[in-house]
């Protein structure tokens, strides 16, 4: 049934769109929850039971608990592992798209994450809490080319008027691996001690089914031509993802940018930073995502639980709440995949990042009064779903999109190794950090978070522009002739990249 559907698509012209739609659903719901499902999973149930794990491996290789200080490092190295991991895949996860292409990377992938299963699956059985410190790092490593490869991937697939839905696909389907982490997590499913290593190896299964279904899809057709020349092979793909009418239009905006890149190879990350004509670009995308981690959202989680507490909610009914702030991104980065080609990528991420700032003042009021009124409480619970509201809206899912459309074919896939490195290295100085700036500032720390945020908001105004509806090209001709870049000559000098008229 799935391929009389794919091959309908170069018979029915008309329906070709449908189907971009269908594959968006197919593809995205196997790979982000390679990363969401594993690392939510592994932190929605208490770190008691794999702690209780490692002091009896412990016990019983050397007949002794281990020391408080050993425990703590242990389990600090077995979360940690899964950052580590996701470094080292966004900084490899643009050289394996250029050498495997974006659909053959997307598939070796699912090793990483099969492999990780496998070991975290069996640590309980064989005793060895050091397959969970490999599992988790495979993991990591999984999640971070995925993280790299995939938005690339679809956004080069999309047809120009599609490319923003389909780029929030991504943090749609993060949200829903999130949410679907948070639901498996509860006691009443695999939330109970003995069923950690299960709860663990569950990504196997979206694995499985993304090495089910992505062959049944081409490669993407800039890949083919621009990267490896294959012109026959775009045509085929552009008629199986768009249809027999709308090929022809992709075919020739892929050749325009085609002619703009004769004589230019695939660019390495530091390539990037020694080219002038990107450093606009490539400034941009680097504290985007900076600001993606460093914008407060983890913090609202870590206070989330306090909040709840604060409003009374029972200890043993805090999980199903939390479940609630999962349920509440994946809805907004849903309403924002649906409005992102109506309001235009500005709007919606600058929007997120103002609400965001506002709710950042009304939280630290909320948690300073917290115990002078019992309506505080529920103020501050009204903050944190309002916070998350505003990331999912536009900085959680358009940071993504925005890395694809600011960059041409061959700086592309070293921009995502950039931005996604960038990306890991923030999320893990956030996790190191952030607890010494909650000692020392306490509700205050958001005031930090208040300034990260205004500050975004000032830089996106100001230097980024409107990416809706324009082809990549177009986009690094706005850049190339704005004002910031008057090192190119008013003859045209220097502008061999972008000279064919679009």
């Amino acid at each position: 049934m799935l391929s009389i559907s794919i091959s309908g698509v170069e018979r029915v012209a008309p329906r070709g769109r449908k189907y971009v739609k269908i594959y968006l659903l197919l593809i995205i719901s196997c790979t982000e929850k390679l990363q969401t499902l594993n690392y939510i999973s592994f932190l929605s149930f208490h770190p008691k039971y794999i702690q209780n794990f490692i002091n009896q491996t412990w016990m019983q290789r050397y007949q002794t608990n281990i020391s408080q200080g050993g425990l703590t490092l242990l389990w600090s190295t077995i979360v940690s592992m899964f950052t580590l991991g996701g470094l080292i895949g966004a900084s490899v996860g643009g050289t394996l798209s250029v050498k495997l292409g974006r659909r053959g990377t997307l598939l070796a992938n699912n090793a990483f994450s099969l492999t990780a299963a496998l070991l975290m699956g069996l640590s309980s059985t064989v005793g060895s809490f050091e397959l969970l410190v490999i599992g988790r790092l495979l993991s990591g490593m999984n999640a971070g080319i995925a993280l790299c490869v995939q938005p690339l991937y679809l956004g080069e697939i999309a047809p120009t008027a599609l490319r923003g839905a389909m780029g929030m696909g991504t943090s749609v389907f993060i949200t829903g691996g999130i949410l679907t982490g948070q639901v498996m997590g509860l006691k009443e499913i695999l939330g109970k001690e003995e069923y950690w290593p299960i709860l663990l190896s569950t990504t196997c299964i979206p694995a499985f089914l993304q090495l089910l279904i992505l062959p049944w899809f081409p490669e993407s057709p800039r890949y083919l031509l621009i990267d490896k020349g294959d012109e026959e092979g775009c045509k085929k793909a552009l008629r199986q993802l768009h249809g027999l009418a709308d090929s022809g239009d992709a075919l020739e905006d892929i050749e325009k940018e085609k002619n703009n890149l004769v004589g230019f190879q695939a660019k390495k990350p530091w390539e990037l930073f020694s080219d002038r004509s990107l450093r606009w670009q490539l400034l941009t995308i680097i504290l985007l995502n900076i600001a993606q981690q460093l914008n407060g959202i983890n913090a609202i989680y870590f206070y989330a639980d306090y909040v709840f507490r604060q409003s009374g909610i029972p200890m043993d009914k805090i999980p199903y709440a939390t479940v609630g702030t999962g349920a509440c991104e994946c809805i907004t980065a849903l309403t924002c995949g649906m409005l992102i080609e109506c309001l235009g990528r500005k709007v919606l991420i600058m929007g997120g990042y103002v609400l965001m700032s506002i709710c950042c003042v009304f939280f630290t009021l909320t948690l300073t009064f917290q115990d002078y009124s019992p309506v505080f409480p529920y103020l501050s619970m009204v903050c944190i779903f309002a916070f998350i509201l505003s990331f999912g809206l536009g900085p959680g899912g358009v940071t993504n999109i925005l890395t694809t459309e600011l960059f041409t074919q061959n700086a592309r896939p070293a921009a995502f190794m950039i931005a996604g490195s960038v990306n890991w290295l923030s999320f893990f100085l956030i996790s190191m950090v952030f607890p010494f700036i909650v000692t020392g500032l306490q509700q205050y720390c958001f005031l930090v978070f208040l300034a990260v945020c205004s500050l975004v908001v000032t830089y996106i105004f100001f230097v980024v522009p409107e990416t809706k509806n324009k082809t990549f090209v177009e986009i690094q001709n706005e850049f190339q002739s704005s004002k910031r870049n008057k090192f190119c000559s008013s003859d045209g000098a220097g502008t061999i990249l972008l000279s064919t008229s679009i």
